[in-house]
């Protein structure tokens, strides 16, 4: 039987720790989205599944990280593809974080479900859940394509959902304000919107760790 060359070998290993990736970036999405829809349309088993695709996440997470620290001890690679290594534990490491973030969005739909959310500030919320779930996209999107355009757009996105952090507090404040017997319930609207923050800082995390990892410079 015909011996594979030893850097077939590595670039195949190099394939599989961006499939392990990009199988990750699938999960996170779709946990994410389905958490929105939760928020939307309370719905008990949806969540149950979300709780178990975070758990998965994290377990997948664990195994690419074994997978990466592997490789380097075996092929110690240099330059470019170390490069990509560690990108790839970095963001794996972000995936896992947005999985368990997902997971508590819906411990804020519990907390809504029965209660009659102002307008005002859930459209902001809305808004918010829209660019994040974008951005998350790009930026899968930027690191499997090494796609810097992309990757610097995640910035732009970014400011666009402190902005509407900014106005959710505002709209989320006045609606206390107005009528102070939302106070017991409104308060985790104004969790779930810090929630969507750390999700789009995630997701831009993402996009300078895959400039770094062609330029080798900070974004």
């Amino acid at each position: 039987m015909e011996k594979r060359h030893p850097r077939i070998l590595f670039r195949k290993r190099l394939k599989e720790l961006r499939a392990d990736v990009e199988q990750m970036g699938k999960e996170a999405l779709s946990a994410y989205r389905d958490s929105i829809k939760v928020l939307l349309k309370y719905d008990e088993e949806k969540i149950k599944r979300i709780v178990e695709t975070a758990d998965k996440i994290d377990e997948m997470n664990y195994n690419l990280e074994h997978k990466t620290l592997s490789v380097i001890a075996s092929e110690q690679p240099v330059a470019g593809d170390l490069r990509f290594i560690e990108t790839c534990i970095k963001v794996g490491g972000h995936l896992k974080r947005i999985g368990y973030l997902a997971s508590n969005i819906t411990e804020v739909a519990k907390k809504i479900k029965d209660e009659e959310v102002p307008e005002k500030p859930m459209d902001d919320i809305i808004h918010m859940a829209d660019i994040v779930e974008n951005m998350v996209s790009k930026s899968l999107a930027a690191f499997l394509g090494q796609n810097m355009d992309i990757a610097r757009e995640l910035r732009r996105d970014d400011d666009k959902v402190d902005d509407l952090f900014d106005r959710a507090l505002k709209d989320i404040t006045q609606s206390m304000f107005d009528d102070q017997e939302t106070i017991s319930y409104l308060v985790y609207l104004l969790f779930l919107a810090r929630i969507l923050e750390r999700i789009a800082d995630r997701a831009e995390n993402i996009g300078d760790r895959t400039i770094f990892m062609i330029t080798c410079k900070k974004p």
